[in-house]
């Protein structure tokens, strides 16, 4: 059974999703919170395996909310929920911890699936936003992403092969494993072990936070 606290400061937007939610076999909404301090203590107490988060709220806001929850090292993983007009708070929601971001229309069958791939480890991101998030990225990089272009001089990049590096940079083009494997001329299998491998040699989380190490460490950087 995988549990679910939501987190959505407007009551008609928490009820729709909870009962979205506990009107699917295998998944149960153990809380609900309206603001991200709220949602702090519960995460601690209750300890769901996905926080569904909204990003702006009143007092402290979902980024916030998310840094702080992942930070405790928890089980809980974050799934951000957000609009288009949002792009700059989903790249630092990112940052802060979370494993992935759909939009507040996406289908019930895709915030379902998204529950589920979160709860299992995997990453989720809304395809229609990571073109806008890698918009935004080039628009306004972070100070941190000061690597060179291979990223050879940052020590989080300093264990990984040349094929590792390669692999990780179709990763951060939002390619999936399949993609990866045609370009890299590779079985789809062997991209997925690299891709294992690579996640463990960074000591990231999941897909999404790789790629956020990738653009933070310069080893990829999005076309001008």
């Amino acid at each position: 059974m995988t549990t679910v606290l939501i987190v959505d400061d407007q009551p008609l937007q928490r009820l729709g999703f909870r009962m979205l939610l506990d009107g699917n076999d295998g998944i149960t909404v153990v809380g609900e919170a309206e603001h991200g301090a709220q949602a702090i203590r519960l995460a601690a107490r209750l300890r769901p395996d996905v926080v569904l988060m909204d990003i702006r709220m009143p007092g402290m806001d979902g980024i916030e909310a998310t840094r702080q929850i992942t930070a405790r090292g928890d089980r809980s993983r974050v799934l951000v929920l957000t609009t288009f007009d949002l792009d700059e708070y989903v790249y630092q929601a990112l940052r802060s911890g979370a494993s992935g971001f759909l939009l507040k229309d996406a289908r019930p069958e895709e915030l379902l699936n998204g529950i589920r791939a979160v709860a299992a480890g995997d990453a989720v991101a809304a395809p229609a936003l990571t073109r806008r998030l890698l918009d935004a990225y080039t628009r306004n990089p972070p100070e941190s992403a000061t690597g060179t272009a291979e990223g050879v001089t940052d020590p989080r990049l300093a264990q990984l092969t040349d094929r590792e590096r390669e692999v990780l940079r179709d990763l951060a083009t939002g390619l999936t494993n399949k993609e990866i494997a045609a370009h890299l001329h590779l079985a789809e299998s062997t991209i997925k072990t690299n891709v294992s491998r690579i996640l463990t040699k960074l000591g990231a989380r999941d897909r999404v936070h790789a790629v956020i190490i990738a653009y933070d460490t310069g080893l990829t950087r999005p076309v001008r």
